[in-house]
């Protein structure tokens, strides 16, 4: 018998969540022998570049809709927010754009895989003062190219696209910091993986 299979579609917070601790690599520990995980992590990657991708990622489907993955989790973000005048702001991608293209993305996953479990991830909390000790690209602003205050309007976006589309959503920005001290206890492995975007 096929194992069903998950897909974890998003940027290098899904691309590097097979690293050691990392939360894709959880999820298969957590499902082994009930379902595989799929990886379409792609570093650097917004909203606006996934909608180019989508459709050569993702296997077609059969007639009979055996081949249909059990969910599918879309987890973008984190670039669409980058403050567009600082050093990242070509990733950059507008709120309404942002909104706009998760829908296209959920309606390409929904047409292919009806039955397909579609769970949204909003982008996560961003710690100022490590995106400046740690900068990916040469940054001479003195500014984080990131801010927690933007990351929130786009986690509060992605919560109301999956609202209004009827599927699932994981709230991570709201989520992580819940936690006492979230910027070092949840944050170091995932901190390092992210200055990679």
């Amino acid at each position: 018998m096929m194992r069903q299979k998950i897909f974890l579609f998003g940027d290098s917070i899904t691309e590097e969540s097979f690293s050691d601790g990392g939360w894709g690599a959880s999820l298969a520990d957590l499902l082994r022998r009930k379902a595989d995980m799929v990886l379409r992590g792609y570093s650097g990657y917004n909203t606006r570049w996934a909608l180019k991708v989508v459709e050569r990622v993702f296997p077609a489907a059969e007639e009979d809709g055996r081949d249909s993955p059990a969910a599918v989790t879309v987890f973008f973000g984190a670039n669409d927010a980058c403050v567009p005048e600082r050093c990242s702001g070509f990733q950059h991608v507008p709120l309404d754009e942002y909104k706009q293209n998760l829908r296209s993305i959920i309606s390409f996953l929904k047409n292919r895989w009806p039955q397909t479990a579609i769970i949204l991830i909003t982008p996560p909390p961003i710690d100022e003062e490590a995106r400046l000790r740690y900068p990916y690209i040469e940054n001479t602003t003195g500014l984080p190219e990131r801010t927690n205050e933007v990351a929130g309007r786009y986690a509060k976006a992605c919560i109301a696209v999956a609202e209004e589309c009827h599927i699932s959503v994981i709230d991570l920005w709201s989520k992580m910091q819940q936690i006492p001290n979230w910027q070092t206890e949840c944050l170091w492995s995932y901190t390092i993986s992210y200055i990679h975007t």
